[in-house]
């Protein structure tokens, strides 16, 4: 039980660490303006506006409502289903991506990075052509396929999201997993087994209604380990493609991104797929329980110490 409440203790505490810093700002359906003087670390918005005339030193991330850049960006900017407008004295460092909304650039904004743009009318035409009829109509598409597309999308979402606000901590624990796979991969072993065990004793005291909070939060502390755990996984398999390539500006969202998407089209081969998502997944677990979410080096170790991230 205590096993269980440090992981979700440590799991809330990581994914919320980037936003809850005094220079980020976060909003719900509110409007965000970095005035010219102001500097801030991350943007967050949920249905709200986001003006940035000053510099953000990380990431801009919107669900819906709107972005406009007039100042700098010094890593990425995602929008899902936002409008995105760049000045023409717009500086994106990083990468920007659009998930279903739309990217409008003036003469003399700068982009370092890559330019992502997932248009959802072609998505919407291409899958579903019209309403239901069009899913019906697609005979040479099994519906195993459209799952595994589906699944794609969310893990290129979810790599989004983790790896702009997190980057950090991802980057760290792909770091760890380079310096040493096995004893990691060994870790995420026993992490699952002990897990599977975990929510078998649960299971059986849902019985007696004590064991009901116990499989929630173990299936809570889970679903958290293995969202990140994954994303490290992205990010350390895009960024070994990247190097590879010999590509000299590497950021945190790109290769997260790449990875999501190689580890999205294996998935597609029967079998195989199957076997190296399940592979993937055991590394995952145990970067995530040996660096505490990217917090710090091997903690099994004899005098281990924290890492403290900087900003």
């Amino acid at each position: 039980m205590r096993a269980t409440l440090l992981v979700l203790i440590v799991g809330a505490g990581g994914l919320t660490y980037a936003v809850a810093q005094k220079k980020d700002a976060v909003s719900y359906r509110d409007a965000i303006v970095v005035l010219p003087d102001e500097m801030r670390d991350n943007v967050v918005s949920f249905g709200g506006d986001i003006d940035v005339q000053g510099k953000v030193r990380k990431s801009v991330l919107a669900f819906g409502g709107s972005i406009t850049i007039s100042g700098e960006v010094g890593d990425a900017v995602v929008g899902i289903g936002a409008r995105i407008t760049l000045k023409e004295t717009a500086v994106v460092k990083g990468d920007l991506v659009v998930l279903g909304g739309s990217i409008e650039k003036a003469p003399g904004s700068r982009v370092d990075g890559d330019t992502v743009n997932f248009k959802s009318s072609e998505l919407a035409s291409k899958f579903f052509g019209e309403g239901f009829k069009g899913i019906f109509a697609m005979s040479l598409w099994p519906i195993i396929l459209i799952f595994k597309l589906v699944n794609l999308i969310v893990w290129l979402l979810l790599a989004m999201i983790v790896s702009a606000t997190l980057s950090k901590q991802v980057t760290f624990a792909s770091d760890q997993v380079r310096k040493a796979f096995w004893p990691t991969f060994g870790v995420g072993l026993a992490a699952h087994f002990l897990f599977v065990v975990a929510i078998l004793v649960g299971a059986i005291l849902c019985f007696v209604l004590i064991g009901i909070p116990i499989v929630m939060g173990l299936a809570m502390g889970g679903f958290v380990i293995k969202v990140f755990g994954r994303v490290v996984i992205f990010f350390l398999i895009g960024e070994s493609l990247l190097r590879a390539l010999h590509k000299q500006t590497i950021t945190p969202l790109g290769a997260a991104l790449l990875g999501a998407l190689v580890v999205g089209i294996v998935g597609f081969v029967p079998l195989l797929g199957f076997l190296f998502t399940c592979f993937l997944g055991i590394v995952g677990w145990g970067a995530v329980i040996r660096t505490k979410f990217g917090t710090t080096e091997n903690w099994f170790a004899r005098g281990a110490r924290p890492r403290p991230i900087s900003n």
